[in-house]
């Protein structure tokens, strides 16, 4: 057999292109096929009836997505959504970035390594693990609480998860925690591609630690920051890095503080599967994937313009 000819190659690569073609057949099943079912936010479908499927339901085109906007609930939900994804955008995004940083610059090994190995054990527990420990740990007789009533002045407990105006900065805090160390791992292996002839050539020329990181680190590493700031931003409404805007809203979310926890995907989860309203649900998703399409394409825009860098 001629080695190289294309089947040749095809077959010497043959354990590497089942793992190709098996990711893009999950994603033929489940993101592409999926997509055929977006026509139900154009017609009046209802699963309960026998006769009428998804392409013989009624059309009604825009009706749904004009139900929604006009909806009394609307501005809540979309002052909560953007409110807590604009926020984790904010500080979850440079965090790992910085902790990338900070690890890259320590110096002992061992203890690197075990800084490294816990701050990215989080991004493997629940959501659900979490929601239960953020209540033993932030209710009124909780963790928390209890030491801040160790303080002088300290006279009533804060009702972290029952106020509000308390709600946002609970869910960034817990997603910055979970997903910080997980996405410090791409900042870490785009740092370990910079070559240390850099380094050392900025050392002789007397370049301190925080020079060196400003003028080769972060220069070094700007593609890898572009990819994954287009990335969040795509996702901004799902909850950027962390993707946990509805995990945590479902989950801390109550009736004391659901006028700030409330928010667009959990407002269609219960419209959808809650009320068997098919159509309408998928309605509002859609505008939200809009939404994110658009974003992905400003932001890839701009970054070209800023920094000529680009997912596409």
């Amino acid at each position: 057999m001629d080695k190289h000819g294309k089947l040749y190659q095809l077959k010497k690569q043959l354990p590497l292109q089942m793992f190709v073609w098996a990711g893009i057949a999950y994603l033929l099943i489940f993101h592409v096929i999926p997509m055929f079912g977006i026509i139900i936010g154009f017609k009046d479908y209802n699963i309960t009836s026998g006769i009428k499927g998804i392409f013989t339901s009624e059309w009604v085109g825009l009706k749904y997505f004009k139900e929604f906007i006009t909806d009394y609930k609307f501005p809540n939900l979309l002052r909560n959504t953007v409110g807590i994804s604009v926020l984790k955008l904010i500080f979850s995004f440079p965090v790992p970035i910085m902790f990338a940083v900070m690890l890259h610059e320590m110096r002992g090994k061992k203890f690197k390594r075990v800084v490294q190995t816990c701050s990215y054990l989080p991004h493997f527990i629940s959501w659900v693990i979490i929601a239960g420990l953020s209540f033993q740990m932030f209710s009124s007789t909780g963790v928390v609480n209890t030491a801040l009533g160790l303080l002088p002045g300290f006279k009533e407990p804060i009702r972290f998860l029952t106020q509000e105006n308390l709600y946002w900065g609970v869910a960034v805090f817990l997603d910055v925690w979970k997903e910080t160390g997980w996405w410090a791992i791409v900042f870490l292996a785009a740092i370990s591609g910079i070559g240390r002839d850099l380094y050392e050539a900025a050392e002789i020329d007397g370049a301190g630690r925080m020079q060196r990181i400003w003028n080769i680190t972060l220069p070094c590493i700007k593609g890898t920051i572009v990819i994954v700031l287009i990335m969040t931003m795509g996702n901004l409404f799902g909850g950027g890095l962390g993707g946990s805007n509805f995990e945590q809203s479902y989950l801390l979310g109550n009736d004391v503080n659901k006028s700030a926890s409330e928010i667009i995907q959990t407002y269609t989860f219960e419209v959808g599967l809650k009320n068997g309203r098919y159509s309408y649900a998928t309605a509002v998703g859609l505008i939200q994937s809009m939404v994110s399409l658009i974003l992905i394409f400003i932001s890839n825009f701009v970054s070209k313009k800023i920094s000529g860098a680009g997912l596409f």
